[in-house]
């Protein structure tokens, strides 16, 4: 038999069986790895490569970013910024129908992208907007639904770990180009749900009764700033090549440090288990991403990659219809895999049949962890769908049929930073960060 096809048959056989029974989904990588790579190299050099690889694969100065931006990250959500963008947010979308929706939505995008997790969006204004919107008479099926589909914009919207990971995967794709090409795909996703939740909430008749005066409004806008500052700070840093992605994270730290301080929504006293949390999912990652680069040696040792892209450009000649495939194959992957392991086991499988179609890797790296994105809103292990009806006090059956119509929204996103590579590169190469 083939021993591509052993190989690739005994990676997916042990990693699915694993994670079915439970297993960690870096214990799965590793050991699928290992089994993977035996009938083609002896015991002893397996299990020195392995470590070898491991190590290499975490020993990258890019990877500094990650716990800093985990870290930065966790001060902003202890540090009471998720109420002024909310008030902020509130300011913006008005009195329009669904205005509380919209300010969900608008929050979730500024939110999302000040802290860099999208499970951390939806807990923060599921928890403070959905008890305001029940209030309101907003049905909490609707608001919890609005909550999710909006949460995975800050996955997009930079600064996002999930970028730098692909960075670090594709052999070092411009991290500020990644995140200049986040912004547009991030905020149509964003829009596009806000125009379902309008036309909704239109039907019936979800009116805000609170008005904000000239006033109120201006003294909302000018205790926003600061938090948003952040943003403009860090990405403008690195856009102008002030400071590097890795030290653009510290920036962050120092920055939403002192923030939370001033604003004393943090005690020095608070900062021992912020830090220790942020050391725990720190962990976690580098450990995924070391044996992920393990799992990527093995495959590309064995040839699957160049199978894979084989097999998919013989299917059919049709650049259409083979994105499509890899779309619909991201889609399933996302809805049982969690991001960062996903990016790291399909950037070398699906990245070089998409360059092979004329597809830049910025491109490529948006439509992946776009795809990726939407398993986290999808049965049965999207994370933040389950925060979602958790912190609205409902069921998965009854926010699922309300979700329909989002899913389609973001599916219609999808296909455009698919199909026109200016969603994904216009804005980089305006910036002078893509040729």
């Amino acid at each position: 038999m083939n021993t591509v096809l052993v190989c690739g048959l005994i990676i997916a056989v042990v990693l699915i069986a694993l994670l079915l029974m439970g297993a960690p989904i870096s214990i799965a990588i590793g050991a699928a790895s290992v089994l993977a790579v035996l009938p083609v190299l002896d015991t002893s050099a397996v299990f020195l490569t392995g470590a070898q690889r491991t190590f290499s694969g975490i020993s990258v100065f890019t990877l500094i970013a990650i716990p800093f931006f985990i870290l930065a990250g966790n001060i902003m959500n202890r540090g009471g910024i998720a109420m002024r963008l909310i008030n902020l947010a509130q300011v913006l979308t008005g009195r329009v129908p669904g205005s509380l929706a919209h300010t969900n939505s608008i929050a979730n995008m500024l939110f999302g992208a000040i802290s860099g997790s999208g499970v951390a969006s939806a807990s923060a204004m599921g928890t403070i907007i959905g008890p305001i919107e029940e209030k309101e008479g907003y049905d909490k099926n609707y608001s919890a639904a609005v909550n999710i589909a909006t949460a995975p914009t800050g996955l997009l919207i930079p600064p996002s770990n999930v970028l730098i990971t692909f960075s670090l995967v594709s052999g070092g794709t411009s991290v500020a180009a990644l995140f200049m090409a986040g912004y547009i795909p991030g905020i149509l996703w964003g829009l596009f749900c806000m125009i379902v939740a309008f036309f909704i909430a239109r039907k019936y008749n979800y009116r805000s009764t609170q008005h904000v005066t000239v006033k109120e409004g201006f003294q909302i806008v000018w205790q926003a700033v600061p938090s948003l500052l952040l943003i403009i700070i860090v990405i403008g840093g690195i856009i102008k090549g002030i400071f590097t992605a890795t030290e653009g994270s510290v920036v962050a730290v120092v920055y939403s440090l002192i923030l939370s301080l001033i604003y004393k929504t943090i005690k020095v006293k608070d900062l021992y288990g912020i830090i220790k949390d942020s050391a725990v999912t720190t962990g976690i990652i580098v450990f995924l991403i070391g044996v992920s680069s393990f799992m990527a040696w093995v495959m590309t040792f064995t040839g699957i990659p160049e199978a894979i892209s084989t097999l998919l450009l013989g299917i059919s000649s049709n650049k259409i219809i083979l994105l499509l495939i890899i779309n619909v194959v991201l889609l399933f992957i996302g809805t049982f895999m969690d991001i960062t392991p996903a990016i790291l086991i399909f950037t070398p499988i699906f990245m070089p049949v998409c360059q092979e179609l004329g597809m830049t890797a910025v491109q490529f790296g948006i439509m992946l962890v776009f795809n990726l994105c939407i398993g986290t809103i999808t049965p049965p292990v999207g994370n933040i769908l389950f925060v979602g009806v958790r912190v609205a006090n409902t069921k998965i059956e009854d926010v699922i049929k309300p979700l329909l119509k989002y899913y389609v929204a973001i599916f219609l996103v999808l296909l455009l930073v698919t199909f026109v590579p200016a969603i994904s590169t216009w804005l980089p190469t305006v910036m002078g960060l893509m040729g």
